[in-house]
């Protein structure tokens, strides 16, 4: 992620610390204590960069938002055009699912800590979700599908399914299924 004039290496190691741990163990029950031992700042330090643990889950959040934006568009940018964009996004997932040390999704893993769709931390995710169904809709767009809208609801499912089959099920047996979902629903699509 690129730093920012407020990204000073204390920020940066509780950040990564952070989303280390709540990604691993969840966002409630890790600590901020623990954090900040880990990370070996002062508290002083932990809470003039983040007042509220609140703020610092978002902060994670808007980190791997940033981290999946960054990699998704380098695939989609590498890709020979919009339905290969596609196949390459979701088989990326797939990789990513199969991978050591997946736990699924992070934004899928804090709403599940957060209920409250008004809870600003859930808002975060939203707008992670809003840009994933975007981007979605304009590759479609770009590939010439009749329902654009429609279509990018069926990858969000798909993505969605993935994410968590991935964690729960064997991601090796999920993974020569996905190029089939995905044809399915662009070939249904048109």
């Amino acid at each position: 992620m690129p730093t920012k004039a407020s990204d000073t290496p204390a920020r940066r190691r509780v950040l990564d610390t952070a989303s280390a741990l709540f990604y691993a163990e969840g966002v409630h029950t890790v600590g901020i204590d623990r954090i900040i031992a880990e990370a070996g700042v002062a508290k002083a330090t932990f809470y003039h960069h983040f007042p509220a643990k609140d703020q610092l889950v978002r902060a994670y959040l808007e980190a791997e938002y940033e981290r999946q934006r960054t990699a998704i568009e380098g695939i989609r940018a590498a890709a020979a055009n919009a339905r290969e964009a596609l196949f390459d996004i979701f088989g990326a997932l797939g990789a990513n699912g199969a991978g050591p040390g997946f736990r699924g999704c992070p934004f899928t893993n804090a709403a599940a800590e957060y209920p409250s769709p008004a809870h600003p931390v859930r808002q975060t995710i939203a707008n992670y979700r809003r840009w994933n169904h975007g981007l979605f809709h304009d590759i479609l767009t770009a590939a010439g599908d009749p329902t654009p809208e429609r279509t990018a609801t069926m990858l969000m499912m798909l993505r969605d399914g993935i994410v968590v089959g991935s964690d729960l099920d064997d991601p090796n047996t999920l993974r020569p299924v996905i190029k089939d979902a995905v044809t399915r629903i662009l070939d249904r699509a048109t």
